[in-house]
């Protein structure tokens, strides 16, 4: 009788070891996801590759006050500018690819892969698209102080004084740049490229008179274009801007064809877990088509978007290839 009772003691211990082996196994086994759940538990990095004030700080601020309330944690906007956006890109591209450092990215990026013969990162091999957060038409403005009420007139000027005039950028390889070389190239001028770090020291000059013009997003010249303190003359994309909805285009302005804007979005290092880029992707689209958020996007001329990391990543590959032609067409090239 005892034995049958130590046998069935014998039997309890072994069946409670093996449902705790089992538990542990299940353990290991869950652990990733469990993990990659607890995600944010700590702030979030978001990287913008210029100086505080331009656009694309706007936005980040725009989407990080909203992403932090979604997610729980503090999303922490960080300046890294320089070298026409690309220094930003490549500390995003070498960091830790955790979830926790992110970069608000731009077209320009998909320029300077052109620009650049040397880049010290990929961007279409280096990065995980997360979501494109809106798109910002650029718009050809000119100090108050030049002679020209339109297109058609600073062209004249320009083409009397070649080289004279002088048109500010973001940074050599960025949107602006490529967009300023386009200009000169179908409207038969030589201006003088002028790089800035940000919108916020070329905004600075332009209004003191020491460049004459610029092809910067529509965000941070709005102001100064309403208060009268700069003369928009057309935006650059095939359709006006709601913001400016009785400027022309550069197209019905007389430069048939042109179209280029700016978009502006969320990335993430590449090898970051598909579940964070899903969630961040999720709970982007969710902000971007709020009405809150679509109200601030309306007050700087902005467009949401909030599209998928799949969508996004064509976009990038498509701008790539299509601005490599525009490029090597005006080029465009930096050591």
């Amino acid at each position: 009788m005892r034995s049958q009772e130590q046998g069935r003691g014998g039997y309890a211990l072994r069946l409670v070891h093996a449902l705790a082996l089992g538990a542990v196994a299940a353990t290991g086994l869950m652990g990733a996801p469990a993990f990659a759940q607890a995600w944010p538990a700590r702030p979030i990095s978001l990287i913008v590759p210029f100086p505080a004030g331009g656009t694309t700080d706007v936005l980040a601020r725009a989407v990080g006050l909203e992403l932090s309330k979604s997610l729980g944690q503090p999303v922490v906007v960080e300046s890294r500018p320089g070298a026409g956006a690309t220094l930003g890109a490549d500390f995003v591209a070498k960091s830790k690819a955790d979830g926790y450092t992110l970069l608000m990215g731009a077209v320009h990026h998909t320029i300077a892969t052109s620009v650049y013969k040397k880049l010290p990162y990929d961007f279409q091999k280096d990065f995980a698209p997360v979501s494109t957060v809106a798109l910002v038409p650029n718009v050809l403005v000119v100090n108050p102080a030049v002679p020209a009420k339109n297109v058609k007139e600073l062209l004249a000027l320009a083409k009397a004084e070649p080289g004279k005039l002088t048109y500010g950028s973001n940074g050599n390889g960025t949107g602006q740049h490529l967009i300023g070389a386009q200009f000169e190239s179908m409207g038969g001028v030589q201006m003088l490229h002028v790089p800035y770090k940000g919108s916020g020291p070329l905004t600075t000059d332009l209004l003191g008179g020491q460049i004459t013009m610029s092809f910067d997003t529509i965000t941070p010249v709005l102001p100064h274009i309403k208060a009268g303190k700069l003369r928009a003359l057309a935006v650059t994309t095939n359709k006006r801007s709601a913001a400016l909805p009785d400027v022309p285009t550069l197209d019905e302005a007389g430069l048939k064809g042109f179209n280029l804007g700016t978009w502006f979005g969320v990335l993430a290092p590449a090898a970051t877990p598909r579940d964070i880029v899903a969630r961040l992707s999720t709970e982007l689209a969710r902000i971007v088509n709020s009405p809150e958020f679509r109200k601030k996007m309306d007050d700087i001329g902005a467009e949401p978007v909030g599209n998928t990391p799949e969508q996004m990543a064509r976009q990038i590959a498509e701008d790539t290839e299509r601005f490599a032609r525009l490029v090597k067409d005006a080029k465009v090239a930096i050591e």
